[in-house]
């Protein structure tokens, strides 16, 4: 009886971990929201970008959870550079501009 419980629970754990994890990677990250990334480029298509006072102004504008989950998502990209990285220009500039404040 003690081994059909042990068993039921460790099922019932995995399942549900794993049901966790699967719906915390998406693979979406603030970097990927072109509500908050259109301030930062000067064309629809988001490969230009802006001055860096125009940066600046916007980083300010942002909330500090938007800023926050910003740097997050580069430092993210940093550890975990690959050709699938889509804004090494935009996080060289949150370094540069934005994350220090």
């Amino acid at each position: 009886m003690n081994i059909k419980m042990i068993c039921f629970g460790a099922m019932a754990l995995s399942m549900v971990t794993g049901s966790a994890l699967a719906a915390g990677q998406t693979g979406t990250s603030a970097l990927d929201d072109p509500a908050k990334m259109q301030p930062f480029y000067t064309d629809s298509s988001m490969k230009t970008m802006v001055s860096k006072d125009a940066f600046v102004k916007a980083w300010k504008a942002m909330s500090p959870e938007d800023q926050t989950a910003m740097m997050t998502a580069c430092a993210d990209e940093a550890k975990n550079a690959n050709a699938a990285n889509s804004h090494p220009e935009f996080c060289s500039s949150v370094k540069e501009n934005g994350g220090s404040k």
